[in-house]
């Protein structure tokens, strides 16, 4: 199953949060008061996100983050990069893959396309989207029956 880490989830949460006004900084308890996030998780997550260049951090006492860029120029694959590392389905699916079937695999060509369609479709969302709450949500069929995302059973849903 394809699935993002809850510190993926957890980070889109923080950026989500830093997307205010952009002059204004705001510290890792500020955030985690606002989040509910616990401040070790946050000041980790922060720390990560400055390292990969979405925040910018301000020492001091009246120090802080900020996004580094618009919420609109930040995109689900960055997140997921930044948190995660590139997004990689199969082990072929890397530019770096050394599988050691591949001499005898006729399907990792397939994966590959699957996988840059994924990259593209993240590239494509950005963090001002994941905020918007009435966006559409595509609607798809699998195994040949239609799927309503909208209507999981909270049960199967952590």
């Amino acid at each position: 199953m394809l699935r993002i880490s809850r510190l993926t989830d957890y980070g889109t949460l923080v950026l989500a949060h830093l997307s205010g006004p952009e002059e204004e900084l705001t510290s890792a308890a500020e955030v985690s008061s606002a989040t509910g996030i616990a401040l070790p998780t946050v000041s980790k997550l922060l720390k990560k996100l400055a390292k990969s260049g979405l925040v910018t951090s301000t020492r001091g006492a009246q120090g802080g983050y900020r996004l580094s860029r618009n919420s609109h120029q930040i995109s689900a694959a960055d997140i997921i990069d930044a948190l995660e590392g590139p997004v990689r389905i199969t082990k072929c699916s890397a530019k770096d893959s050394n599988c050691d079937l591949e001499d005898n695999c006729n399907v990792g060509g397939a994966w590959q396309r699957i996988n840059v369609a994924i990259r593209r479709a993240l590239g494509d969302i950005n963090l001002a989207d994941l905020q918007t709450t009435t966006a559409p949500v595509p609607s798809f069929n699998f195994a040949g029956l239609p799927v309503n995302v909208e209507a999981q059973d909270s049960k199967y849903v952590d």
